[in-house]
């Protein structure tokens, strides 16, 4: 077994080795029965992600930024037209502007940049993301809590937690296993523009901490009889830490509160 280049250590690239894995990652990643027009594959690495995503898609861009892996990737690929092999860093690229996917194995020190990426991007459907199965539970509540990113987004995308993958099925092997993160932009947004301004105020003033609690923090823009009647309507306890309240509980406190 090869050992892992320097370059590989200092992007923090762990490869997928698992040949089944790929498969199931790419049947989440490309789930419709017809192909995805246009994917962009974060981190192409050895493409052990590339081969199966390429099969369910019309244009496949894979991004690799390690010189080393580029000119074996375009040798692999060189017989599938669909594919274009991209020596560059993905962070660097400009969004398509027609609809589009991106998938990939995530280095994990780069996870958050990439998923900021995605959400700047304003022709983007939805992005798959082999991420740390940490970071993936924490993104889609699977603890039990919510992040400020993700109730933030809400009203616009979808997270999930589509599976695991087990620490082992990479080269070399990381410490954790890793997550299949989805975001997925909704059809319709479940507010308007004027909505989704009020939502990022109300939200970024939530998770404040400011006061001491999401009550309190809420406060200081809201009368006290106005929190206490959001509150009942989202059946939130004034004492209840911000980490708690599901998105779909915010929306019931946005609802009485932006109007």
């Amino acid at each position: 077994m090869a050992r892992p280049t320097a370059t590989s250590r200092a992007l923090s690239q762990n490869f997928l080795a698992d040949r089944a894995a790929a498969e199931r990652f790419a049947r989440l990643a490309a789930p419709q029965t017809q192909p995805v027009p246009l994917l962009l594959e974060v981190g192409a690495g050895k493409g052990a992600l590339t081969a199966p995503l390429a099969r369910r898609c019309r244009e496949l861009r894979a991004y690799e930024i390690d010189p080393r892996l580029v000119a074996a990737l375009r040798s692999r690929f060189s017989g599938t037209p669909q594919v274009r092999v991209v020596g560059a860093d993905f962070l660097a690229a400009r969004p398509p502007r027609t609809p589009f996917s991106v998938a990939g194995n995530v280095p994990f020190s780069r996870t958050a940049a990439v998923v900021d990426w995605c959400l700047r991007a304003p022709a983007l459907t939805d992005a798959t993301l082999l991420t740390q199965l940490e970071y993936a539970r924490k993104r889609t509540g699977d603890y039990g809590g919510w992040t400020l990113l993700t109730v933030r987004t809400w009203p616009r995308y979808e997270w999930r937690l589509l599976g695991r993958v087990g620490r082992r099925s990479f080269r070399p092997v990381p410490r954790v296993d890793a997550g299949v993160l989805r975001m997925e932009r909704r059809d319709t947004p479940l507010l308007d523009a004027a909505g989704y301004r009020s939502w990022r105020h109300l939200v970024e003033l939530g998770f404040s901490g400011v006061g001491g609690s999401l009550h309190a923090s809420l406060r200081r823009a809201h009368p006290r009889r106005r929190v206490d009647a959001a509150f009942r309507a989202a059946r939130l306890d004034p004492g209840v830490l911000v980490g708690e309240v599901a998105p779909q509980r915010w929306l019931r406190l946005h609802e009485v509160l932006a109007h």
